[in-house]
């Protein structure tokens, strides 16, 4: 897939406040929290402007993640979980995590779409080395799961390359379909995550496809996306 490298890719991080900085003022954020102000409020005590003046202010944002949660949670009482989630918070807020970064640096990105497939079939294709080649033109996949787990986990390679893990999900709805969920992990730059959800959001459309063609009592037809493959 042939697209442009995000221009947030390369954030830089927000400065921090001037110390003694009196007066109201606007934060400027490099990214946006992944909750909304008014749930980080109900469930912490702080909007996310306090948490990010509270921080600079305390362990500030060299200490680290580890050391900022725990101050979070410690300090101002704040449950693990969501302690968590308020530092992951600041961190895209000033510019030191994206969207879909995760601790360790690498990017995550994930995808569903609604589809009627029995999920029992799913599993089993998933599971035979022969038809999930078919499932995945191009690539070689290795599975990392127990067969048994209600989700499986794949390494993901090409031309003999790890470019990834998959982590797919066949999750049963009332009305007999499946929610299929594709998860991509450890990609190495949020330009990656964004060329590689345009291909699973193709990928899933062309699953979808061939359910609706009625083409998977047997196999599914060949879900490749008409876009090149992410680079």
């Amino acid at each position: 897939m042939t697209l442009a490298g995000y221009p947030g890719d390369h954030a830089e991080p927000a400065p921090a406040p001037e110390p003694g900085a009196s007066g109201p003022r606007v934060r400027t954020r490099v990214a946006e929290p992944q909750h909304s102000d008014a749930s980080i409020l109900e469930s912490t005590g702080h909007s996310w402007d306090e948490w990010a003046d509270l921080i600079d202010a305390g362990p500030g944002r060299d200490a680290g993640h580890t050391a900022i949660a725990a101050w979070v949670h410690t300090e101002h009482g704040v449950p693990g979980w969501w302690a968590q989630g308020v530092t992951v918070g600041y961190e895209r807020i000033v510019g030191l995590r994206l969207p879909g970064q995760m601790h360790d640096g690498s990017y995550s990105i994930s995808r569903s779409r609604v589809l009627g497939l029995d999920r029992d079939l799913v599993r089993e294709l998933l599971l035979d080395p022969a038809t999930r080649a078919d499932l995945f033109p191009g690539f070689d996949t290795e599975l990392r799961s127990a067969p048994t787990s209600k989700a499986l986990r794949f390494g993901f390679l090409r031309d003999g390359v790890l470019i990834g893990a998959l982590l797919i999900s066949m999750d049963p709805l009332p009305d007999g379909r499946i929610r299929l969920g594709v998860m991509h992990d450890k990609l190495a730059t949020f330009a990656e995550g964004t060329r590689w959800k345009a291909f699973w959001t193709e990928w899933l459309d062309a699953m979808a496809a061939a359910a609706a063609a009625e083409t998977a009592a047997v196999t599914p037809a060949r879900p490749t996306p008409s876009t090149p493959l992410p680079s």
